[in-house]
């Protein structure tokens, strides 16, 4: 069963009302399809991302969100379905875009801020030289990812709290979070995978992921539809021989085997038994004794 199709009927139902149904949409929109199968796939992934919204309280308190726009499919989509809910009346939070240039080589800077002031979107570009630092302190064949992902985060939060928001928003989808839960249970040696609502360590901004429950595919496709002017990942030649991509190559596998095999994996993400796992911090073990209520599982 689908984790996206558990959705009460009061949830999406104004996407079908004749006060928006058909009207003239975001500037975003002007120029996409008008097929059945894009509608209905735009349709589908509003309801996701209003699943989660619903499902970790993402809206509670939120007033002003900062969104990271790397310029790939995800972060694209992401601001395309925020302000597509935001233009519906079904998000009342001020949305920011934000990129922050790390100074890759070849970066288009000029892509970004023109394809933003052209749809009338808030934002604010950013350039740090973090590519430097990394090519320093990574040695020589390593992968960039990890370090160029944490300096990338930082200055995030700050520009969040230099701009009033309440929260960073990002494009993870459903195989982000798959893949780094088996990434640390085959790599780390835990059970843990990217939340859709994060606390920050210093304990005053959100990181919320709207996107936890949309399918990679579903937002590749969604991209192509847009045409958004998309900027490759592979700007400082770091990305081959990554344990992602095997993640990723290995969850696809399986999904060509056993159909449904991604979505039954989500849902077992939200249906955790303490009791039925190995971590005594989790569950009393030692005070488990015979004659006990069975634990609720």
């Amino acid at each position: 069963m689908n984790i996206a199709a558990n959705i009460a009927p009061s949830i999406g139902d104004e996407l079908e009302t004749p006060e928006t149904e058909g009207a003239i949409a975001h500037a975003l929109f002007a120029d996409a399809p008008s097929s059945v199968s894009f509608n209905k796939l735009r349709k589908r992934l509003l309801r996701q991302v209003r699943q989660a919204f619903d499902d970790f309280g993402m809206l509670k308190g939120q007033k002003r969100w900062l969104i990271g726009l790397s310029g790939g499919k995800d972060s694209y989509g992401l601001l395309a379905l925020l302000l597509d809910l935001q233009w519906r009346g079904l998000l009342p939070v001020e949305l920011v875009a934000c990129n922050l240039d790390q100074g890759q080589p070849n970066f288009p800077k000029h892509i970004l801020p023109e394809y933003l002031a052209k749809i009338g979107v808030k934002h604010r570009i950013e350039y740090r030289d973090t590519y430097s630092i990394v090519k320093e302190k990574v040695p020589a064949g390593g992968t960039y990812c990890s370090l160029c992902s944490r300096l990338r985060r930082g200055n995030l939060y700050r520009i969040a709290r230099e701009e009033g928001c309440d929260a960073l928003v990002l494009g993870h989808h459903r195989e982000d979070i798959l893949e780094t839960f088996f990434m640390n249970f085959f790599h780390g040696g835990r059970l843990a995978s990217m939340p859709a609502k994060l606390l920050n360590d210093e304990g005053d901004l959100m990181v919320l992921r709207p996107l936890a429950y949309c399918a990679e595919d579903d937002m590749a496709k969604f991209a192509a539809a847009m045409q958004f002017p998309i900027i490759p990942c592979d700007l400082c030649g770091s990305q081959d021989g990554l344990q992602r991509n095997a993640m990723k190559d290995m969850l696809a596998d399986i999904e060509r085997r056993m159909p449904g095999r991604k979505d039954t994996m989500l849902r077992a993400l939200s249906h955790v038994n303490p009791s039925h796992l190995l971590d005594p911090k989790l569950f009393d073990f030692a005070g488990l004794m015979a004659g006990d209520a069975a634990p609720k599982t």
